[in-house]
């Protein structure tokens, strides 16, 4: 009973110390999922993060990482459309690349579909997947970008 409080109070130091010095400098919801995602080691599965783990320990810092990631994705699907689309709009803009490339790249790619934390259902996958591609095909009319024809 006393390790299963102390590990409450650690990840929650963990989960403090990630969003003061990390997750609340990114201003999206969609970066945090980017960044999240990014820290996944694809070959484990796990969660890394240097400076965590040399505090934290690394199966603790794993363990606020992947907690971090679904809340944030769960945030994510919560929001209406608009509010997604607001908040993607403000990531891609802040991307320092030439929208027309992104927008191409992205719709052909789909990278986005990588930030899906690994514990959620493909049903959840499919609708993340088919909501921000219809938000890019948006964004293309929006931002004035015109794809070429793949077929001319």
């Amino acid at each position: 009973m006393e390790q299963e409080r102390s590990n409450k109070v650690l990840d929650r130091g963990v989960a403090a110390d990630l969003w003061r010095r990390t997750l609340s400098q990114i201003t999206t919801v969609f970066g945090r999922l980017v960044y999240l995602a990014s820290l996944r080691n694809v070959n484990t599965g796990r969660y890394e993060h240097h400076g965590l783990a040399l505090v934290f320990g690394e199966d603790e810092a794993h363990r606020a990482l992947r907690k971090s990631h679904v809340q944030i994705f769960e945030q994510w699907l919560n929001f209406s459309i608009k509010e997604q689309h607001d908040d993607l709009t403000l990531y891609l803009l802040s991307l320092e690349v030439d929208k027309r490339i992104l927008i191409e790249n992205w719709l052909r790619d789909m990278p986005y579909k990588d930030v899906v934390p690994p514990s959620f259902r493909a049903a959840e996958r499919r609708l993340h997947i088919a909501d921000i591609t219809a938000l890019l095909e948006l964004l293309k009319n929006e931002l004035g970008v015109s794809l070429p024809d793949p077929d001319a």
